[in-house]
């Protein structure tokens, strides 16, 4: 009979273990942060096992790369989430991505890719959704296509029809109204 015993460190405690490159960081950042991670990725990619690949160049990237953290800057989970965040956008303008969805028009598919496998952002589990929902609706609109729908900030600008100076003004400012939430 097997038992379900799941690794958990203080953040404090993982980043000194990365660091240090022991095995049980590398256990206990899976058992912590994959779900989350995995939903992020998901999110961005919509397709599953892609983002099952990308969850596990995103582990490789964050063993890799544990030494350019910082602490001072950010929490652990946030430095992650960019990671995962930029890897999955990397994929979407990948030649090799383009060419295999050429015949599908993800735009006309999320919502049912979503209502079919019954996927949902679990942002609401932190409150985070009814933060981001409750800010104006110019904040709103550019933090959900930059951060959750992996557009980048020139694209966002180009759909919005608005100049890239106030969209990149506008996310700084909702970051800055959610902040005000966690501090």
């Amino acid at each position: 009979m097997a038992t379900n015993n799941k690794i958990s460190l203080t953040e404090e405690d993982l980043v000194r273990a990365l660091k240090d490159r022991e095995t049980i960081a590398i256990k206990a950042l899976y058992d912590m942060y994959s779900a989350a991670l995995l939903g992020v990725i998901f999110r961005i990619v919509q397709h599953s096992e892609i983002a099952e690949d990308l969850l596990q160049d995103t582990f490789v990237k964050i063993w890799n790369s544990a030494d350019s953290y910082d602490s001072s800057k950010g929490r652990l989970f946030t430095w992650m989430i960019n990671i995962a965040r930029n890897i999955s956008i990397d994929k979407l303008r990948s030649r090799d991505f383009r060419n295999a969805n050429k015949n599908q028009d993800i735009e006309n598919n999320v919502d049912f890719i979503d209502a079919e496998r019954k996927v949902t952002f679990n942002s609401d589990t932190m409150g985070l959704k009814d933060m981001v929902t409750a800010l104006k609706p110019e904040f709103n609109s550019v933090l959900d296509m930059v951060y959750f729908k992996g557009y980048t900030h020139v694209e966002a600008a180009e759909e919005l029809n608005l100049p890239l100076g106030t969209v990149k003004t506008r996310i700084r400012m909702a970051i800055m109204e959610l902040r005000k939430h966690f501090n």
